[in-house]
């Protein structure tokens, strides 16, 4: 199944991850700016699945509006391209895909609006096909790092919910599996949001995959008692040096396996890397709803007026990783070199 997807009706169609793992859901949206609010709200997440959406949300906008001039459709596109790309400020594959969109309705050969639409949706699935297709290329260099009997340990979600289909950590991972390598994975809660505890264990549930989840707070434990073979987590941000930006609990579980001398590798698709950071210190980190802390789901579980921070994400420096995993291959230091390398040949 697809994460998101583009109607007859000409509208976008994505999973409600908010409702796994109790019901598999849909929802649709007509308007671009439900689109952004649904990356916001985390109906949709993981940086691939929201830079295929925020094209989708580009393709949108172009059918919403009643333009009829290119001018015209062009002004609509580009207070649609801002309020996208505010969605959620740190994946780098959300402002990404709305300047590539911007890009391709700017194509001075299209010379009429409904050219532009076309062209907009056209796009859209193209990227989409090819996030499906690149992952799977991801996934096989990624499963070479996986030995029959490994148990690995994985945080967040990046499976096929958090791309438009197949994953990246969690693909390797599946491929793997798929190969009939005897694994486990042990899954971190993910908190404050539970995307390894809810999604993570509920894609595992549909694939056979075995799995066991664990508190986040228990993964040094198994680190350091040598239960663990590999450690494989996403991104959704990579610096130029290979500093990782990924789903907050990232960095110390990076840490704690380095001094287990236990691997530890990060699965992106090149879309995802940001060569004009230098290093992750730069990159801005989303700070999401207190709520979501005091408050996860709704269910209060410390008072309403208790202080709290809820940072979404953290930085691993590169020098905890002994590799990038990429649909170019896996990565090795130094990261400044191999990763330039490795996103000038995916831009042909």
């Amino acid at each position: 199944m697809r994460t998101v997807e583009w109607t007859e009706q000409n509208r976008v169609r994505m999973i409600d991850q908010r409702r796994i793992p109790w019901h598999l859901a849909h929802v649709e949206y007509d308007d671009y700016r439900e689109v952004a609010q649904a990356i916001t709200d985390m109906v949709v997440r993981g940086a691939p699945a929201i830079g295929v959406s925020a094209a989708y949300g580009m393709a949108l906008a172009a059918y919403q509006s009643g333009a009829l001039t290119v001018g015209d459709l062009l002004d609509f596109l580009n207070v649609a391209a801002v309020i996208l790309k505010k969605a959620r400020p740190t994946a780098v594959n959300l402002a990404w895909a709305v300047d590539h969109m911007l890009d391709v309705a700017r194509d001075e050969s299209l010379d009429r609006a409904d050219d532009i639409r076309r062209a907009l949706l056209a796009e859209a699935e193209r990227m989409a096909d090819a996030d499906v297709a690149i992952n799977k290329q991801l996934a096989a260099h990624g499963a070479e790092l996986i030995n029959d009997g490994d148990t690995i340990l994985h945080h967040c979600n990046t499976g096929f919910l958090a791309t438009v289909d197949y994953g990246t950590a969690l693909g390797t991972i599946r491929m793997a599996y798929e190969q009939g390598k005897n694994i486990c994975v042990l899954l971190d809660e993910t908190r404050p949001r539970l995307q390894g505890s809810r999604l993570s264990a509920w894609e595992c549930e549909e694939l056979g995959i075995p799995y066991e989840i664990i508190p986040d707070t228990a993964a040094g434990y198994y680190l350091r008692r040598g239960e663990v073979n590999i450690v494989i987590f996403g991104a959704d941000r990579v610096a130029a040096n290979g500093d990782v930006v990924n789903k907050i609990g990232s960095y110390q579980i990076a840490v704690l396996a380095h001094e287990n001398e236990i691997p530890v590798y990060s699965a992106f698709p090149t879309s995802t890397a940001d060569l004009t950071m230098a290093n992750g210190d730069i990159i801005p980190i989303e700070q999401r709803d207190l709520d979501e802390v005091r408050a996860p789901y709704g269910l209060e579980i410390v008072p309403a007026h208790f202080n709290a921070r809820n940072p979404a994400f953290d930085v691993t420096p590169h020098r905890y990783l002994a590799g990038l995993i990429t649909e170019q291959g896996v990565l090795r230091a130094p990261f400044t070199e191999s990763l330039a390398v490795a996103v000038k040949a995916a831009q042909g």
